[in-house]
C-alpha cells in the first residue's frame, strides 16, 4: 500500500469514528432531554435544525435541481419510515439504557439480510440466515424473558430496528434514481412537517441550556452524516464495516458518564453475540450490508 493510499485509508477511518462517535453522543443528547420534554418536540427540533443547516449548504449550490426525484412515493415511504424509527427509538431511550437500545438497533443489517430476499429478490444464503438466528439470540440475551428489560418498552426498540430496516431498503432502491442528498433532505423535510403539525401541541419552551443542546442536537446529526459521506469518499465499505460497530462502545461508555449505566454480564454477552452476527454479515456481502449498518436516520 503507497503512502497516499495509507493516508486515504486512515482518513476514511478517522471520519468514520467521529461519525459514529456523534451518533452516539446525539442519542445520549436525546434520551437526557426526553427526560424533559416531549419526544415529538425532540425529534422535530432535531428535524428542523439538520433540514435547514442542509437547505442553507445545498439549495446555494445546487437551487431547486435539489429537490428534484424520480420516486416521490418511496420518497415519502422513507420520510415515514425515518420519523417511525425515530419516535420509537427514543421513546425506548428513555427507559432502556443507551447500550443495551442502540445494540438492538444494531439487529438492522440482519433484518434487510432477511428482507432482501422477498423484497428486492436478492439471495440469502444459510451463513446469512445463521447470522440472522444469531442477531436475535443476542436480543434474547440481553433482554433476558423475566429480566428487568424484558418489557413492553423493549417492544420499541425492536419495533425501531424493524422501520429502520424498511428505511435502508428504500434506501437502497432510491440510490438508483436519486442522489443521497436528495433523498436526505427530502426525508428530513416531511419529518419536519408531519411533526410539525402536532408538535405545537407538545411545546414547552426550553430554558437557555436545554436549547443549546438542542441546537447541538440538530448540528451534529448534520456533522454525523458528513463525516460518513467523507469516510466513504475516501475508503471502501467492507474495510470501514468493522469500525461502525465502535459505535456500542461509544454509547457503553456515554451511557456510563452520563447515566451512571454499566451493561450487566448478560447484556455485554448479548451485545457481542449482534456484534458477531453483523460481522458474519459484512464478510458474507460486504458491499451491500456495510453502508447500511449504521447510517443514522437524519
Amino acid at each position: 500500500m503507497n503512502p497516499h493510499s495509507k493516508a486515504q485509508l486512515l482518513q476514511g477511518i478517522l471520519c468514520m469514528c467521529g461519525a459514529i462517535f456523534l451518533f452516539a453522543g446525539s442519542d445520549a443528547l436525546s434520551k437526557y432531554l426526553v427526560g424533559f420534554y416531549a419526544v415529538v418536540m425532540v425529534i422535530w427540533v432535531r428535524y428542523v435544525i439538520h433540514s435547514s443547516l442542509m437547505l442553507a449548504v445545498l439549495l446555494p449550490r445546487k437551487g431547486v435541481s435539489i429537490f428534484k426525484t424520480q420516486r416521490p412515493g418511496l420518497q415519502l415511504m422513507r420520510g415515514l419510515c425515518m420519523v417511525g424509527t425515530n419516535m420509537l427509538f427514543i421513546s425506548a431511550l428513555r427507559y432502556i439504557p443507551l447500550a443495551e437500545g442502540t445494540a438492538i438497533i444494531y439487529l438492522t443489517p440482519l433484518i434487510v439480510t432477511a428482507l432482501s430476499g422477498p423484497l428486492l429478490g436478492e439471495r440469502v444464503t444459510p451463513l446469512q440466515w445463521i447470522a440472522v438466528s444469531l442477531g436475535f439470540i443476542g436480543v434474547l440475551v440481553i433482554l433476558r424473558p423475566g429480566g428487568a428489560l424484558f418489557t413492553p418498552i423493549s417492544i420499541l426498540a425492536i419495533g425501531a430496528a424493524c422501520t429502520f430496516s424498511l428505511y435502508q431498503l428504500i434506501t437502497r432502491k432510491l440510490n438508483a434514481t436519486d442522489s443521497s442528498a436528495t433523498t436526505n433532505l427530502i426525508s428530513g423535510l416531511i419529518g419536519s412537517a408531519m411533526l410539525g403539525c402536532i408538535a405545537p401541541f407538545f411545546w414547552q419552551t426550553p430554558n437557555a441550556y436545554h436549547a443549546l443542546l438542542l441546537l447541538g442536537l440538530g448540528i451534529s446529526a448534520l456533522a454525523s452524516h458528513l463525516l460518513m459521506t467523507e469516510a466513504y469518499r475516501h475508503t471502501n465499505p467492507s474495510t470501514l464495516a468493522p469500525f461502525t460497530y465502535g459505535q456500542l462502545i461509544f454509547a457503553g461508555l456515554i451511557g456510563y458518564l452520563a447515566f451512571g449505566h454499566v451493561p450487566d454480564i448478560y447484556g455485554l454477552i448479548g451485545i457481542a453475540i449482534i456484534c458477531a452476527s453483523g460481522m458474519l454479515v459484512f464478510w458474507h456481502k460486504p458491499e451491500s450490508a456495510a453502508i447500511e449498518a449504521v447510517k443514522d436516520p437524519l
